[in-house]
């Protein structure tokens, strides 16, 4: 089933929950509503969902206006962080539940239902359990059972609003996985709600940003993350330094750092915004070129399989984070208090309007030696 949405507004008394919202979704596709509270992605799902109404605009699925439908008449399961499981009825009861409330008409035979139930424990991976209760599972058992009650009526569309939002990190990346898996086997339409980053890059088919009750970018996670439509959404997605420089003689500033670029358009001489990742920061053992200021190791922390390094460089208020290999720490020998150089191998400028520019170095940027051989530079 399609979704269309268009010119879709709502308040809360003077609160613009969303503002002229307009998005088309695909039969089939898998789609994550990103943004952080408030930015109005619950609302939206809710209001496709017919939990909420709009105050203008309108929602259509496969082109049919869905104004002053029943909910029911709409053909979508629910899934929701806190699960909304019955706490005294069995995992068998609870996905049956939404069968057994249908009209007479409607309602399939008790074998029917027992099938239905049964198939859909064995594709969530619940097989044997059906007659345990909730506060026997864990919580990522209940969260399976949750999606396996919204695929008992057969539903068009999907809607999950934070699903995992409640689950540890290690459940969380298995669910994830699982959930992808499982949308390639059914190709249901499917949008689902979430402010983690990560989760929407590895699990959607289409990433919509979405700030203040609008929509700031959608694309697939490729472009989302890698052409980013403006500020908010490249600092939305992944980690960012954001560094506060200025504009003198059309040259961007950042303390004693000269960046040989274009000045944004709307930047001033008060201040133009510097954004660069972490593994965009470049450590060298020497200054080679003038891209590079001197910069003290403050703290270094494991991260996984990456170490995050954190700098105070000279001139520059804002503390910086370097992202480096395990392997190439040990390398190095990289030690607290140490004083080595940085440079920004990449990096995007924005002005007053959010737009972005993008920096590249001009000069070939030279790594750190081994620790044998590396010289450790000061700071006059």
């Amino acid at each position: 089933m399609s979704i269309t949405v268009k010119n879709l507004s709502k308040t809360y008394g003077s609160f613009a929950a969303l503002h002229d919202i307009n998005l088309d979704i695909a039969e089939g596709e898998l789609v994550a509503l990103l943004g952080p509270s408030g930015s109005g992605k619950t609302t939206l799902l809710r209001i496709i969902g017919g939990m909420e109404v709009s105050n203008s605009g309108s929602v259509l699925l496969d082109n049919e206006d869905q104004a002053g439908r029943n909910i029911r008449d709409r053909h979508i399961g629910f899934v929701f962080q806190n699960y909304a499981l019955f706490r005294h009825m069995t995992v068998f009861e609870n996905v049956a539940f939404g069968l057994h409330v249908r009209s007479r008409k409607l309602r399939p035979s008790k074998k029917e239902i027992r099938d239905r139930v049964l198939e859909l424990l064995k594709l969530v991976q619940l097989e044997g359990l059906e007659k345990r209760y909730p506060s026997q599972l864990s919580g990522g058992q209940r969260q399976r059972v949750a999606l396996a009650r919204a695929l008992a009526i057969k539903p068009k569309v999907l809607l999950l609003d934070e699903p995992f939002g409640a689950l540890d990190a290690k459940v969380r990346q298995e669910l994830r996985r699982w959930l992808r898996k499982l949308h390639h086997e059914l190709n249901i339409t499917t949008i689902f709600v979430t402010h983690d980053q990560e989760e929407a890059l590895e699990v959607a088919d289409r990433i919509v940003v979405m700030n203040k009750g609008k929509i700031e970018q959608a694309g697939t996670p490729e472009d989302i993350y890698h052409k980013p439509a403006g500020s908010f959404v490249y600092r939305f997605l992944g980690q960012v330094n954001h560094i506060q420089g200025y504009i003198r003689n059309g040259n961007v500033h950042i303390g004693p750092l000269t960046l040989k670029t274009v000045a944004p358009v709307s930047a001033n001489e008060e201040g133009v915004d510097v954004f660069v990742r972490p593994h965009e920061v470049e450590l060298a053992s020497e200054c080679t070129t003038p891209d590079m200021i001197a910069a003290r190791v403050s703290h270094i922390y494991q991260a996984g399989s990456r170490v995050k390094i954190e700098l105070e460089a000279e001139g520059i208020k804002e503390t910086i984070e370097a992202e480096v290999t395990e392997e190439y720490r040990r390398q190095i020998g990289l030690l607290r208090n140490q004083y080595v150089y940085i440079a920004f191998k990449k990096a995007k400028l924005s002005g007053s309007d959010g737009e972005l520019i993008d920096y590249e170095a001009s000069y070939a940027l030279p790594s750190l030696q081994p620790k044998e051989e590396a010289r450790i530079p000061q700071i006059s």
